[in-house]
């Protein structure tokens, strides 16, 4: 799955035994950090009808301040700016003008803030230390539909960001108007804003808008305490099992639904890993009575308590690895160096340089006779009997699932299939369920899929997505190297919450290339989908024939029949390594070669590090030994 010429540096590396026994490869996930205390929240107070008279300032919300620029740029390039504001007003265009570096993180925030505050039409970003603006393309719409001191205004209230506070645009007795400015903020800042239009004493209507409050708009269940939902927050200790099958025994046990469980990510099945996960409707109490009985399926429920919410995918700073190398040994075709050495410079690159931020092959099934990918295809495809097939079909063992798999894929009886399966397979279950019903036909697999949770059915297209990424890596380092080109996407590191992920990356240009502006650890490729851009280089050809080659030149990356919606997102193609630390362990009786130096031996390598998350450390290592897992 991880083609073999995408290496970060080309140290020669050594071999050894990796995951010979679940404690050798230990995961404890990274907690993000606690906040500090906050204040009281006040609730979001409902919107009201604004009084007569048209824009109504928000409340507590400061007034724009005189010319703070000057003090945090200078004359000169206050006076640039300036300039550059007034050509555009003029003649609105693509350009953009570098402020330079201001200093420090405060610094730039403080540039960024006072920059829209005297300026609302434009927006600001930050490149390395970099401070950059040009003309806001927000700004540029709401200004065709309203006037400019209601556009001005707008923007000084969202950049503000006082909680509680609302904002309200002239009286507008115009319905289709009106309309067309809450479908534009709608579009542009549905995720922070709500819009609701008022009647006014004069028989006049006026839009009002306020920040979207926090709470959660569900519905509580049913006799929770308080009328509020219950959750229950523990630690999973998990050995040699994947997270989605430790869930699925747990939700039998617990007589709950998969879906009722929230993690932060999927942890490696052949180690002893450590995350914290949230169940609701289970009460701790509930869950504690369970533990003994969890043991004996290899797992340990620790640190229970009730919490207030449920965990998100990605809610974590990353992930901890304790792992042990064992059998130590030189590759075959540098028998003649030292091993130690051989080590130690493994070690330095890796922490200067970084490795490929490759998907693990456990992503994707590793070692199965059907990967995951594969099925993520198919549902892409619209091909729900195939996807189906696919997931049933057996490995080369006759333990009674692969024996149940292969009685379904020979006979289709879905009834059958089902009284052979044991109940931890609660995935299988539920998709042999609806297929008893429907039937094994195209409807029949549709709601079948269906019947499982949301999260289970897209990890099967994710899958096929980061394989795509996976080449799309390999393929950038074989054309280009370590260079950053024209075309290349990087991320700016930007401060504006309203701006869309899409204007967070840059492409680079010709100009940037020859000044070697960025490194390649800046350097980002999409991972596929509806909202994302590609490189315009011959990385960006690459993506539309790969996709043509699998038969998705026209895909929009939806299936509306499985509510699956995949918008796509950016992975950094190198990363680096934290906190990395190591010794070697045992005896350095072994193989000696001709130069006296140690060849083979029962040493054993200890290593420690961290990673951001979405990163596997697999392919960490794969990068230091320079070997296949």
């Amino acid at each position: 799955m991880l083609p073999s010429f995408g290496c970060a540096a080309p140290h020669s590396g050594f071999r050894g035994t990796l995951k010979g026994c679940p404690g050798d490869f230990v995961v404890r996930e990274l907690p993000l950090p606690p906040r500090g205390p906050e204040r009281p929240r006040a609730e979001p107070a409902p919107l009201r009808a604004p009084s007569p008279g048209g824009q109504q300032p928000a409340a507590g919300l400061p007034e724009p301040p005189g010319d703070p620029l000057a003090s945090c740029l200078g004359e000169e390039a206050s006076e640039r700016l300036a300039r550059f504001a007034r050509a555009l007003r003029e003649a609105w265009g693509g350009g953009e003008l570098s402020l330079g570096s201001p200093g420090g993180k405060a610094e730039r925030a403080g540039v960024h803030s006072a920059v829209r505050q005297r300026f609302p039409f434009l927006a600001t970003a930050t490149r390395g230390r970099e401070v950059v603006v040009r003309g806001d393309e927000g700004y540029r719409e709401l200004r065709q539909l309203v006037s400019e001191p209601e556009a001005s205004g707008f923007f000084r209230f969202l950049d503000a960001k006082v909680e509680g506070s609302t904002f309200c645009f002239e009286p507008d007795g115009d319905k289709e108007h009106r309309r067309a400015v809450h479908h534009l903020l709608g579009r542009r800042f549905g995720k922070l804003l709500e819009t609701k239009s008022f009647a006014l004493p004069r028989g006049d209507m006026a839009i009002t808008v306020r920040f979207r409050g926090r709470r959660s708009r569900k519905r509580p269940a049913e006799g929770s305490p308080g009328g509020q939902e219950v959750y229950t927050a523990f630690t999973l200790q998990k050995e040699n099992l994947e997270t989605l099958e430790a869930i699925g025994i747990l939700a039998a046990e617990l007589g709950v639904l998969p879906s009722d469980f929230s993690y932060t990510g999927i942890k490696d099945k052949k180690a002893i890993t450590y995350q914290p996960m949230v169940v609701k409707k289970v009460t701790p109490e509930r869950l504690k009575e369970i533990g003994s009985k969890m043991e004996k399926k290899g797992m340990k429920i620790q640190n229970i308590h009730s919490a207030s919410q449920h965990l998100r995918l990605g809610q974590l700073k990353g992930n901890h690895f304790d792992i042990i190398v064992r059998d130590l040994k030189l590759h075959s075709h540098d028998s003649s160096a030292d091993l130690k050495e051989r080590i130690s410079e493994a070690m330095e690159n890796i922490k200067t340089k970084g490795f490929v931020n490759y998907y693990g092959p456990q992503r994707f099934g590793q070692g199965q006779n059907v990967q995951t990918d594969q099925i993520g295809l198919a549902l892409l495809n619209g091909k729900m009997v195939e996807a189906v097939k696919l997931f049933f079909t057996p490995e080369d063992t006759d333990d009674p699932v692969n024996k149940a798999k292969r009685h379904f894929l020979q006979t289709e009886d879905a009834k059958g299939t089902l009284m052979m399966l044991p109940e931890c397979k609660v995935r299988e279950k539920m998709l042999l369920r609806a297929l008893n019903r429907y039937g094994v036909n195209h409807e029949g697999c549709t709601r079948g899929w269906l019947s499982i949770p949301h999260s289970m059915r897209i990890f099967y297209v994710h899958a096929y997505c980061s394989k795509i990424w996976n080449e799309a890596a390999s393929y950038r380092l074989e054309i280009y190297g370590s260079k950053v080109v024209e075309g290349d996407l990087v991320f700016t590191e930007e401060n504006d919450e309203s701006l869309s992920l899409n204007d967070k990356v840059h492409v680079v240009t010709a100009p940037e290339e020859s000044a070697n502006k960025y490194s390649i650890h800046q350097v980002v490729l999409p991972m596929v989908g509806h909202s994302i851009k590609y490189p315009s280089n011959k990385v960006g050809q690459w993506y539309h024939e790969r996709l043509s080659k699998d038969g998705l030149q026209m895909c929009k990356f939806r299936v509306p029949p499985l509510q699956l919606n995949i918008p796509g997102c950016y992975r950094h193609i190198l990363k680096n390594v934290q906190n990395l630390s190591y010794f070697i362990e045992g005896s350095e009786e072994g193989i000696k070669n001709e130069n006296n130096h140690l060849n083979e031996s029962k040493l054993s390598l200890h290593i420690s590090f961290d990673l951001d998350p979405s990163c596997y450390a697999t392919v960490c290592l794969r990068e230091i030994m320079k070997c296949d897992f």
